[in-house]
């Protein structure tokens, strides 16, 4: 009995036209989901023509609400509290060392969102607060994102108790540790 042995056949190799008919399409793929999600994220900006035409009509509503010195007149005037809009207030920017370690230097930019008009006086009072508590922080309670949060909600603690609810919101704008 004679064992014949054959070897298997090799595997065939793919075209060279598939390939590149396969490159191809996933090219073409690439290109068209590209453009799709480029559309889609993008937002238009608003036409340049259609600004211009809309500044001559407001432009003479600012000035009629200037008074004789050319300001503006304070917030709440005509309108009185009730009506006010909430207006910004940016603080001076707070910059001190912290209790531990000492040669550490924090710097931190605000701004309080009054729900009536902006009090500078009560501001200037929330500054100096906050820069009081900021002295007594330790490093280690602002390390990481949880020790952030805890400042926030204390900062946040002492702005309402200080301003007695006339504060909604306490935006921090820049917060820099050294």
């Amino acid at each position: 009995m004679s064992l014949i042995t054959t070897e298997p056949a090799a595997p065939k190799k793919p075209s060279i036209i598939v390939t590149a008919g396969v490159i191809a399409v996933l090219s073409l793929l690439g290109i068209g989901g590209g453009f799709f999600v480029g559309k889609t994220l993008l937002v238009p900006s608003p036409p340049a023509a259609a600004t211009p035409a809309a500044e001559p009509e407001h432009a003479a509503e600012p000035a009629a609400a200037k008074d004789e010195h050319g300001a503006a007149p304070a917030a709440g005037g005509e309108h009185g509290a009730a009506g006010a809009a909430p207006s910004l207030l940016p603080l001076d920017p707070i910059v001190t060392n912290l209790g531990y370690p000492a040669d550490s230097w924090v710097r931190l930019e605000i701004a309080l969102q009054f729900t009536g008009p902006g009090d500078t006086a009560l501001a200037q009072d929330i500054h100096q607060e906050l820069m009081a508590y900021l002295r007594t922080v330790s490093l280690q309670q602002l390390q990481g994102p949880r020790g952030f949060q805890y400042l926030r909600d204390d900062l946040r603690e002492i702005v309402d108790l200080r301003s007695k609810g006339r504060v909604s919101k306490v935006l921090f704008r820049t917060f820099v540790i050294e």
